[in-house]
């Protein structure tokens, strides 16, 4: 794991001596990804440069610096990830009759795949998670890459005279003239949501890269649309096509078998390795099948919190004394985890509204302790059927589809006429049952969005996990109308709901929100975190399972569970979920009651001109009061205050 950044400078002023120094003051803002090593390399006739920090994890020798040059001189590449199946393709590379090897790094490997079989066609042959920058230097062009679900970031642009890129943000803002100018439709996109998804970032003109696809650019700057080499649509659909056919025990048989593959080659490493667990069904899957792979106990570690509620070390534990793992816990106070809020800007560079950052920074600085690579069961909710949502989601779409649709109109204005102009005070009590959910002016709302708006099962789900989302709008500015995001669009070509909303999480939630959460915190502490569960040949069992081997008897991740069934005891799992999260709302209204004034303060709001004050200011009100838990809402708004301030 480690980090990089580059550019071309087209204008071609920067001699070699400007290039290198430039490029290394950008990497060196990434010094916590990788605090090993250091290296820059350039081309001063096309105007690039490349820099590159190193974690090193995988031959800890200088063979491994990088930037490093292809054998055969054509190539140069800066590359953050792992390509877990490095060994394979270094046999398979020798056996062709490549130039031997100089090292054992897996850089070097994916370099003379470039050169045997073309970007490409190698590109298509990694197993791992990735992102790189390739300069070629016969074709005189620049190719990034990022790896197939996201699990590796990467940034570009136009910025400064020139086209940027890197591993996060705080590396293009070292670029000279840089421009950081904030997108009002991405702050409308992240108010919503609470993370903000590809392509956008929170600065105009910067770009993520799409999970799965790859760009060029050439020395004259000419930039090409992303292409996929990889497509999870294409994946579902064509698993929604051909189906596993076999008997349930055939399926459970199938999983672990791929699962033990790609965990097996995820425990490959020259540094001391361990893994997240949590006592969940997705975490204790991987240790106990790290546990069976291994010759020697697991280094497991989890955190857990004073709150009641909000603590699950006491699953974990029992979870790892019957796998016979090395369990490492450690009880975090609340003032402890508050503490951790203040670098939450710096690590993530961009908003992120996800209070499970807080947790997941700490128990990466728990893991980096004692090891300097961890495993994690990132990604077995949105494969496997884990959240609630799905099951919600397809039943509130089965109400709203039942409607004719020329009664939708006039029933959401029904509905939204329920609601004062003023208070946002439902104007009457709705009774007992199953619609006593609808009795907050918010729900009120979104019912009658959904009834209005909503022609596909995505509709309802974007609308039933939106934050701010009513008559005015928050973001002062922005379009009425912000461009959907590629991976928002409907898939009906899945048929079952469920189905259609796991591949929608998929593209957007666990990219955006999970895994660069998960990333930023881990690089924050120099940790590498592996997620066996994204080794794209799992992806694609997934998605040819039906879901009724996911989704069975009101639960998700049934044949998930039959697989932990093998090697840990159903009654040491059982348990309602309950996330990775922490206490915002109870926070917010007593120890971080001054901080969060400062920041939501109608002055400050005014000033700063990005943020309707008369609606955060109502929703503040209410959360003080109690009448209302708007720690949500509030989060939102003060991850990007405190971003905004930092």
């Amino acid at each position: 794991m480690c980090g990089f950044a580059g550019f071309l400078e087209f204008s071609r002023v920067m001699n070699a001596d400007a290039l290198t120094a430039n490029v290394l003051g950008m990497a060196d803002m990434l010094h916590l990804r990788g605090p090993d090593d250091r290296g820059a390399w350039v081309d001063a006739e096309a105007g690039l440069a490349l820099g590159f920090r190193r974690l090193a994890i995988v031959d800890l020798t200088p063979e491994g610096h990088q930037p490093m040059v292809s054998a055969g001189g054509r190539y140069v590449l800066a590359f953050n990830g792992e390509v877990y199946n490095h060994a394979e393709l270094r046999r398979e590379l020798q056996a062709a009759g490549t130039p031997s090897f100089r090292g054992r790094s897996d850089t070097e490997v994916m370099l003379a795949a470039f050169e045997y079989w073309g970007p490409v066609r190698a590109l298509e042959r990694f197993v791992g998670m990735f992102a790189f920058a390739l300069w070629d230097r016969c074709e005189r062009t620049l190719r990034l890459a990022r790896d197939r679900i996201g699990e590796k970031p990467l940034y570009f642009g136009r910025s400064g005279g020139g086209f940027v890129f890197g591993s996060e943000l705080k590396a293009l803002r070292a670029f000279p003239g840089f421009r950081s100018e904030v997108d009002r439709e991405a702050l409308a996109l992240y108010m919503r949501f609470g993370y903000i998804p590809a392509p956008y970032s929170i600065y105009r003109g910067i770009q993520k890269l799409q999970p799965g696809t790859s760009l060029t650019i050439t020395e004259t700057g000419v930039i090409s649309d992303p292409v996929p080499y990889w497509s999870a649509r294409c994946i579902a659909e064509a698993g929604a096509a051909s189906p596993f056919q076999g008997t349930d025990e055939e399926a459970v048989d199938r999983l672990e078998e791929r699962l033990r593959e790609a965990v097996g080659l995820q425990m490959v490493a020259d540094v001391p390795l361990g893994a997240f667990l949590s006592g969940g069904v997705d975490s204790s899957t991987i240790v106990a099948l790290m546990q069976v792979q291994s010759s020697r106990p697991v280094k497991t570690f989890t955190i857990g919190f004073e709150e009641a509620g909000y603590d699950e070390a006491r699953y974990a534990k029992a979870v790892a004394r019957h796998l016979g793992t090395e369990h490492t816990e450690l009880y975090v106070r609340s003032t402890e985890a508050r503490e951790v809020i203040p670098s939450l800007p710096t690590i993530y560079d961009e908003p992120l509204a996800d209070s499970a950052a807080i947790p997941t920074y700490l128990v990466s600085q728990l893991a980096r302790r004692h090891v300097t690579v961890s495993l994690s069961g990132d990604g077995g909710d949105e494969l496997f059927g884990g959240y609630d949502w799905y099951r919600r989601t397809a039943s509130v779409w089965g109400k709203v589809r039942r409607l004719p649709r020329s009664l939708r109109g006039s029933t959401s204005k029904i509905l939204a006429g329920l609601v004062t102009s003023t208070d946002h005070t439902p104007r009457f009590a709705v009774g007992a049952g199953r619609f006593n959910r609808l009795a907050s002016s918010e729900q009120l709302h979104k019912l009658a969005a959904l009834l209005k708006r909503s022609t596909e099962p995505e509709d309802v789900h974007w609308s039933l996990l939106s934050n701010w989302e009513g008559r005015s709008s928050v973001v002062l500015g922005a379009a009425e109308s912000v461009p959907t995001p590629p991976g928002w669009k409907a898939c009906p070509g899945l048929g079952n709901v469920s189905g259609r909303l796991m591949l929608t999480d998929l593209l957007t939630y666990l990219p955006d929100d999970i895994l660069a959460k998960v990333d930023r915190a881990s690089m924050g502490v120099s940790l590498e975190a592996r997620a066996p569960y994204l080794d794209h040949r799992v992806v694609e069992l997934a998605f040819r399972l039906p879901t009724a081997l996911k989704l069975r008897d009101g639960r998700g991740k049934w044949l998930l569970r039959q697989v932990l069934d093998r090697h840990v005891p159903r009654s040491l799992i059982e348990r309602p979920k309950m996330g990775f999260n922490v206490p915002i709302g109870a926070w917010l209204r007593g120890p971080l009651r001054d901080w969060a004034e400062g920041l939501l303060e109608e002055g400050r709001l005014c000033q700063e001109g990005f943020l309707n004050p008369l609606p955060i200011r109502r929703k503040w009100a209410e959360h003080l009061s109690g009448v209302r838990d708007r720690g949500d809402h509030l989060w939102h708004v003060l991850m990007f205050q405190a971003w905004l301030a930092a």
